[in-house]
């Protein structure tokens, strides 16, 4: 079967679609963010299309776009909609796909369900982008701990921001989960930046899972 990865956040503006479309054109996967929030300035799907330049195919359309950058369930509320968890089936797919949550695990998507049932339905190995700064190791094993409760398959953590390496260490030592590597904050966005950056910094045998 063709692999699969979720990626999610500690929280919101992490950089977590920066690090989708660097592991979408590592992988030369194809790309899916099933709900999308706030579309004033560009998607998040529009946002990898220009990151990466990979062609139209590598892109599946959103389940629901909604208005406004709020959380999913308020959005859709504003927009008289209602998702419904049970229409974001994951798709048949050629190459890997790499999926985007909105915001972080426990993000509402209803009145009923946060963005981790979904995950638990799915039941896909989950890559957790955290940040490095002052803040992060409460976030990131708060974060972990929910996944674990809820048996959720790890993949590993994808640190985000400048340098700090006692951070990431004491996350990993206290999670017993992976780091996967670190994207530093990267002064030119594009898909050079975004290759170089993951041939330095991760290795491609950590995504692969059986």
């Amino acid at each position: 079967m063709t692999k699969r990865y979720i990626i999610t956040g500690t929280d919101t503006d992490i950089g977590k679609t920066i690090f989708a479309a660097m592991l979408t054109l590592a992988l030369k996967g194809i790309y899916w963010k099933p709900v999308q929030a706030g579309t004033e300035e560009m998607t998040d799907t529009q946002t990898v299309k220009k990151l990466t330049c990979l062609p139209d195919d590598h892109f599946l359309p959103e389940t629901y776009i909604l208005t406004n950058p709020l959380s999913p369930h308020r959005a859709a509320e504003l927009d008289g909609k209602e998702i419904d968890i049970e229409s974001l089936k994951l798709p048949d797919t050629p190459s890997p796909l790499v999926i985007e949550g909105a915001g972080g695990l426990m993000v509402p998507l209803s009145r009923k369900a946060l963005f981790i049932d979904v995950f638990k339905k799915w039941n896909l190995p989950i890559i957790l982008c955290a940040r490095t700064s002052l803040g992060t190791i409460n976030h990131t094993l708060l974060s972990i701990e929910a996944m674990k409760s809820k048996k959720l398959p790890i993949l590993g953590i994808a640190f985000i921001g400048s340098d700090n390496p006692d951070n990431m260490r004491t996350i990993t030592d206290f999670s017993g989960i992976k780091n996967l590597g670190h994207l530093p904050l990267l002064e030119v966005l594009e898909k050079t930046s975004l290759e170089d950056t993951f041939n330095k910094n991760f290795k491609k045998e950590d995504f692969i899972y059986v």
